[in-house]
């Protein structure tokens, strides 16, 4: 851990840590609230950064909704930790998912983009959001997030996901395709859709 201070927001008081690996220089910001180590587990949410959606309000992509949701209903949960992870673009980074908009632009859905940039459609890793989660003394969580492949990750690294809860916003008129494509291509739990 890096740093630790008081964060107060609309949807709570939380802690806001910074953490920052060992091995791969990776960074996360994690925001807190209640007792983990209680009685319940808490509620968890693992949120990828998203430049374009989560601060520029973007409609290509449910990311903002997303975070507001979790952040609402960990705001009102007796205990949970919010992760926020720079893994930009599905984990491509901010210029190449650049790249991959402008190949969507021309007809392309989020995973033929990322592959025809010579990506993964998801090249993100949760080991070191685990590694967080076990230092916060969170082994066992109830999580927020309609990924499938967060869930197996998570359970691999030695976190017991107890259980998953949906974390599905209202879906945009805009949004609808990107959710889709996440829903056939990728297996995302989407109701719906």
């Amino acid at each position: 851990m890096i740093a630790r201070a008081d964060l107060p927001t609309r949807y709570g008081r939380f802690s806001i840590f910074g953490f920052r690996g060992h091995e791969k220089n990776e960074e996360a910001v994690v925001l807190v609230r209640g007792d983990l180590k209680g009685k319940a587990a808490p509620l968890v949410r693992v949120h990828s950064q998203c430049l374009t959606g989560d601060v520029l309000t973007s409609l290509r992509c449910d990311c903002r909704a997303q975070l507001e949701l979790s952040m609402k209903k960990i705001g009102q949960a007796s205990a949970g930790v919010l992760l926020y992870l720079p893994q930009e673009g599905r984990g491509i980074g901010l210029m190449n998912k650049l790249r991959a908009y402008q190949l969507q632009d021309g007809g392309m859905d989020t995973v033929e983009a990322n592959e025809r940039l010579g990506f993964a459609a998801d090249a993100r890793d949760y080991d070191f959001s685990a590694q967080i989660l076990k230092k916060l003394g969170a082994r066992h969580i109830r999580l927020l997030s309609n990924n499938p492949e967060k869930v197996r990750q998570l359970e691999n690294a030695g976190i017991e996901v107890v259980e998953r809860i949906p974390c599905q916003p209202r879906v945009s008129r805009i949004s609808r395709a990107y959710l889709k494509t996440k829903k056939r291509k990728m297996g995302h739990l989407l109701k719906g859709i």
